[in-house]
């Protein structure tokens, strides 16, 4: 990458509440937490990045560490800056369960959306809806951002140790993204994702894809209250009809249920942030599981 490519700086303000998380203002965040503002080439704006860094991380660590990359990164680890006034609670849950042992110490990078949110989370352009500037977005991840993060930052070079989520259209471009390139990112959780998108287009790339080379690990999930509409009239909502079409072509690819495939279809679950918040620990649990570090 040339440096050219990507201008950055630190934002004047470091956002870290005090010990034990006690809010500053209407801040809520928790642990070490940095606000950076990255300026894309690619994209033609600014973007807001927030990097969670797990406890006793150090920039003298022999080891890297695995990343997550979350969509919408506004709403992932403050109420001061969600969109709807409700967080995800992500540097909350993920301080828990690394103190418990239960997860991989891990970084944790939210990038914020911004008014070309639907074109660059869709992958496809849909009839009425427009979209499908997709592969603009994963070249500005892959060229422009997660080089600069990982220059600055102790993350892993792994593919299997880097993971890429999101909901509803995030949770869509997380799939195309860790499908596309599942080199760079090898993990996916897809909250909620907009399946229906383009007539239900990624579902069928993923089902005729004949690579070899496959993400290695995958959650899913769908709410059972986020919509009731049931056009075929089969008894269930289009929405869980479509993550079990996916979950059928996966299946059919070789993924496992409970082994490199989790899927949930959450009872009284709604299409909002406090549902997703809800599910942070599920995802964190089934991408990250706590294991042996080799140095």
């Amino acid at each position: 990458m040339h440096d050219s490519i990507l201008v950055h700086r630190l934002c004047g303000l470091c956002l870290r509440c005090a010990p034990g998380g006690e809010k500053q203002g209407r801040h809520t965040l928790t642990g070490d937490i940095s606000r950076h503002h990255i300026s894309s080439v690619l994209l033609q704006e600014e973007l807001e990045v927030w990097v969670y860094l797990p406890p006793g991380y150090s920039p003298s660590d022999p080891w890297r560490y695995p990343t997550l990359y979350l969509h919408d990164g506004q709403n992932v680890f403050d109420v001061e800056t969600s969109a709807f006034g409700v967080e995800w609670g992500v540097d909350e849950t993920a301080e828990r369960l690394i103190q418990e042992g239960k997860i991989e110490s891990l970084i944790v990078v939210a990038v914020a959306n911004t008014p070309q949110r639907i074109a660059l989370y869709t992958p496809f352009a849909d009839p009425l809806e427009g979209g499908g500037g997709g592969s603009l977005y994963l070249d500005f991840l892959t060229e422009e951002l997660k080089p600069w993060i990982d220059a600055n930052y102790l993350t892993s070079p792994r593919a299997q140790e880097t993971a890429v989520a999101g909901s509803s259209l995030g949770g869509l471009s997380a799939l195309y993204l860790g499908w596309t390139r599942p080199d760079v990112f090898g993990m996916i959780a897809a909250l909620s994702p907009s399946l229906w998108w383009s007539e239900r287009g990624l579902i069928t790339r993923i089902a005729q894809d004949q690579g070899s080379t496959l993400p290695w690990r995958i959650y899913l999930d769908m709410g059972l209250e986020e919509s009731f509409a049931d056009h075929d009239e089969d008894g269930v909502p289009d929405l869980i009809d479509d993550l079990r079409a996916l979950r059928a072509v996966l299946l059919s690819k070789g993924y496992g249920l409970n082994h490199n495939l989790f899927y949930r279809e959450v009872p009284g679950a709604a299409h909002d942030e406090r549902s997703w918040a809800g599910r942070v620990a599920d995802v964190l649990s089934a991408l990250f599981p706590a294991r042996l570090r080799m140095t």
